[in-house]
């Protein structure tokens, strides 16, 4: 989303950290690009004015023109200040002292509330809660029946008493809702309530009593990140009528300006709690100030890509992976199978290594890549035969043509498959014998006993004539002593 921005602004703090010393001209000649990228990316004019402001007071200040590398210090507090405006520390939300813990979903239609509600629902059965979904959505049609599907696919329950669709009391929906979770033991209520194309008395008086009779202990407003200025438009005009505790924001991952996002948090004073970057259910996670302007100034964001790396790959999994590889048995295209899928399973290649520090260079190699290749490798694996994927060496003319037929693709696809995961066999070979995957740091391993040893060979006879007589004998010799002066 913040491709376009980011790239104005790093290509504006590259050209300062190629001059040697900087002047009062050239840090406000980088800040006038900066702000109009700002500008450009819909931030807002208030914003962007003080933000801009706010570096230059800190630019032109001593410790920046004595700096050694002076376009590093400006860097740096462009890095601080995006945090700051971001909200400057992840921000996660209160738990009641007596379950359940209630949250209230606020938001316009199309916003992705629904499916949002269905998102967080998954994000805390993950983290080991019991959430029950809350149907008070009664007024757009089949509302009530996409929050049952959403709450089927994350596999959280939903309490929908009432049809919807014009009929049913979502107040009184929501209040016999939290008497459902204490009877049911659920420790977390979401209730997605109903939405407008804009905000009006109805939909304000009806927010208005389901807070009053339910009392949530967080209320989030679910704003689309990809409608520019009417998102802070949009946060205004609930927290006025209103009021809510934090914000949400979906579609994230857009391909819309998105500069807005970075106005939310200064426009209402109040922080964004979770970011929905995805279609996914699990495309949703905290909102980490700090990683996303690590992104936005391609310093990369890895610690998210190593915290969906641990959702998507099983741990017990890993865990026999890596003791077939330490115990010396052989890859095979079953091992490589499980691992592709693990890798399918963290989403996008091209948004993972978007997380990827110094990757805006590579902006136009990553566009090019072919998610689907994933599938089709997948696919030509499992048109094999149990003995095939666990032997590739039987894989002779006949057999590929067939494994080509059943996936779907040309002959020469599987040919390079099984050339690639010949090149990864030799890999997890060197792996067994070194102890370490070569070339990846930190990837050493225990190899266990059961290792395969090579056999020993037999005695060797000694070259010496004297020797090899009292040997056949079986009369010990003694051993060559170097240096000793004694030899038989």
């Amino acid at each position: 989303m913040f491709a376009q921005l980011s790239e104005k602004l790093n290509n504006t703090l590259k050209n300062l950290r190629g001059k040697g010393r900087l002047s009062e001209a050239d840090i406000d000649e980088a800040l006038a690009e900066i702000r109009i990228a700002l500008l450009e990316g819909d931030v807002a004019l208030p914003v962007a004015t003080d933000f801009v402001g706010r570096i230059r007071e800190q630019a032109i200040g001593e410790s920046v023109s004595k700096s050694i590398n002076p376009g590093q210090q400006v860097t740096k507090i462009v890095h601080a200040e995006l945090m700051r405006i971001l909200g400057s520390e992840t921000r996660r939300p209160r738990f009641a002292k007596n379950p359940p813990t209630v949250f209230m979903l606020l938001g316009l239609q199309g916003a992705g509330k629904t499916t949002l509600a269905g998102k967080l629902a998954k994000h805390f059965a993950r983290e080991g809660h019991t959430p029950l979904l809350v149907a008070a959505d009664l007024q757009r049609p089949n509302a009530v029946d996409q929050l049952k599907i959403v709450g089927e696919q994350a596999q959280v329950p939903v309490f929908a008493p009432e049809p919807g669709n014009g009929v049913g009391d979502p107040v009184s929906v929501s209040k016999r809702a939290i008497d459902e979770a204490k009877k049911s033991l659920h420790d977390i209520v979401i209730i997605d309530t109903a939405g407008r194309l804009a905000i009006d008395d109805d939909l304000t008086q009806q927010a208005h009593a389901i807070k009053k009779a339910v009392n949530p202990d967080e209320t989030f407003l679910v704003i689309d990140a990809m409608i520019g200025q009417d998102s802070v438009n949009t946060a205004e005009q609930f927290l006025n009528k209103v009021g809510f505790d934090g914000i949400v924001l979906t579609k994230l991952d857009g391909d819309a300006r998105g500069g807005a996002a970075l106005s939310l948090v200064e426009t209402t004073k109040l922080p964004i709690f979770y970011a929905s970057t995805g279609e996914k259910l699990d495309d949703f996670d905290l909102f980490h100030p700090d990683r996303l302007a690590n992104r936005i100034l391609d310093m990369g964001d890895v610690l998210s890509l190593i915290e969906q790396a641990e959702r998507a790959f099983d741990t017990s999994q890993q865990e026999r992976f890596a003791q077939k590889i330490s115990s010396g048995e052989e890859f095979t295209l079953e091992d490589f199978l499980e691992q592709l899928q693990g890798l399918k399973n963290m989403g996008s290649l091209s948004k993972m290594l978007t997380m990827m520090p110094g990757m805006a260079q590579a902006k136009k190699q990553i566009e090019a890549i072919d998610d689907k290749e994933l599938v089709r490798t997948e696919a030509i694996i499992q048109s094999m035969k149990p003995e095939e994927r666990k032997d590739p060496k039987l894989l002779d003319g006949n057999r590929r043509a067939k494994i080509a037929q059943g996936a779907g693709v040309e002959v020469s696809e599987v040919n390079n498959l099984i050339k690639r995961f010949s090149e990864a066999q030799k890999l997890m070979r060197r792996a067994q014998t070194t102890g370490s995957i070569p070339g990846v740091p930190n990837s050493g391993f225990s190899k266990q006993k059961s290792q395969k040893q090579k056999p020993k060979k037999g005695a060797r006879k000694s070259g010496n004539p004297a020797k090899r007589a009292l040997e056949e004998k079986g009369i010990q010799t003694p051993k060559e002593e170097y240096g000793s002066g004694f030899k038989l």
